[in-house]
């Protein structure tokens, strides 16, 4: 008899694998991993369908603050959005969820270790990655992929075997967590076709502007309108302020690690505003180089999270610049939230390099003369007058 440790979430693929197997009569732990998103209602009803599917042991793990602490802390110091786009919800849930689950196997002894990938999709990598670096000697079962199943085939077994849950009434895929909503359905298998409105798990419920002010310490984010929070909390209330509004829907279009691309809708409002408001933040706090550096590094940083590599430890070297990064990233950033979009208005920072003791953009200076300015001009343009003169006849 195996002892597995089945990396389980309640959904149809982790629940057929739950099945399966438990039937052969292995010792399987369904672990659950809460990343954010799952309410005490909806764990325990993942904890009695998978005592119902077999499962040894139920253990719920939660993860919250190692997400946090671990990864969200560093994408919002990077401004890390994939392709301009995607604030990395799921890629970077499922780091957290492998290292947790890959330790509650070495911890309990397990012989093998299991989760419900399919064979065409990133999260294969993410986790097998994952496995392999940390406990190379705990096997891999992966039921879905080794069978090349798909949804129907999964739902058959289920059936056929007293499970009848109605999985077919699921029509979108929805995966919540702390950094934002994922949502898939056929819509997303296509080029050209957009998720509809009653995708989504949130619905409009405001009509009216509203005025937010959020405050940042140091690059993290640390309260709203006046009042002070823990960043965790203050993400969580912050994102139910945009669902209100719709706000922080799309569609990205990325590339997959297996070198396909792949398209998936998300609604990631408190992400998005949180991250856009940082961004506006560091423009007045920091230099151009700064700057310049720091988006080098963060798009990286973002690629190599999503491709599954959080242990590779150029990862800790770009984490500790962009912890060095944040000291004067401090004081409130002014937005307005409308349905279906948000505006940034401004900042206000002790940190703030706008400083007009030095001058104002195309009105005045003050720190320099005249001649001052068309001696800096003249040096400026010396190695294109040279690359010019030396090359005009050529």
């Amino acid at each position: 008899m195996k002892k597995i440790v089945l990396a389980y979430s309640g959904g149809l693929d982790t629940s057929y694998c739950l099945k399966k197997l438990s039937k052969e009569k292995n010792e399987v732990h369904a672990v659950c991993i809460n990343t954010g998103g799952f309410t005490k209602t909806q764990i325990k009803s993942i904890e009695e369908k998978a005592l119902e599917l077999g499962a040894f042991k139920f253990k719920l793990i939660d993860a919250v603050k190692f997400y946090y602490n671990s990864i969200i802390k560093y994408l919002v110091y990077g401004n890390v959005l994939r392709n301009n786009t995607y604030p990395l919800s799921v890629s970077a849930e499922r780091t957290v969820q492998a290292i947790e689950i890959i330790n509650y196997a070495k911890k309990n002894n397990a012989t093998h270790i299991a989760h419900g990938s399919t064979g065409a999709g990133n999260d294969q990598v993410r986790f097998d990655m994952l496995f392999q670096i940390i406990a190379p000697k705990i096997k891999i079962i992966t039921p879905i992929r080794d069978n090349n199943l798909t949804r129907k085939d999964e739902t058959k077994y289920l059936k056929d075997n007293g499970v009848n849950i109605e999985w077919e009434k699921a029509k979108y895929s929805i995966n919540k967590g702390l950094w934002g909503t994922s949502v898939g359905g056929d819509e997303t298998l296509t080029s050209n076709k957009k998720l509809p409105n009653n995708a989504y798990p949130s619905q409009l419920k405001s009509n009216q502007s509203e005025e937010l002010t959020l405050t940042f310490k140091n690059g993290e984010i640390s309260g709203f309108n006046g009042k002070s929070y823990n960043p965790i909390t203050a993400i969580e209330l912050i994102s139910e302020k945009c669902n209100n509004y719709c706000i922080g829907r799309d569609i990205h279009v990325g590339d997959t690690v297996i070198g396909i691309k792949g398209r998936v809708g998300f609604e990631a409002g408190g992400p998005i505003v949180i991250l856009k408001a940082h961004h506006l933040l560091e423009k007045h706090t920091l230099t151009k180089w700064q700057q310049y550096q720091k988006e080098q590094l963060s798009n990286f940083f973002g690629m190599h999270l999503h491709e599954g590599h959080f242990l590779d430890p150029v990862m800790r070297d770009i984490e500790a610049f962009l912890e060095s990064s944040q000291k004067n990233v401090n004081g409130e950033v002014y937005l307005t939230l409308s349905p279906y979009r948000f505006e940034l208005n401004g900042i206000k920072s002790e940190n703030d390099l706008m400083n007009n003791g030095f001058g104002s953009y195309g009105e005045l200076n003050k720190k320099w003369t005249a001649q001052d300015a068309k001696g800096f001009i003249k040096i400026m343009s010396n190695q294109n007058k040279i690359y010019h003169h030396v090359n005009k006849s050529k």
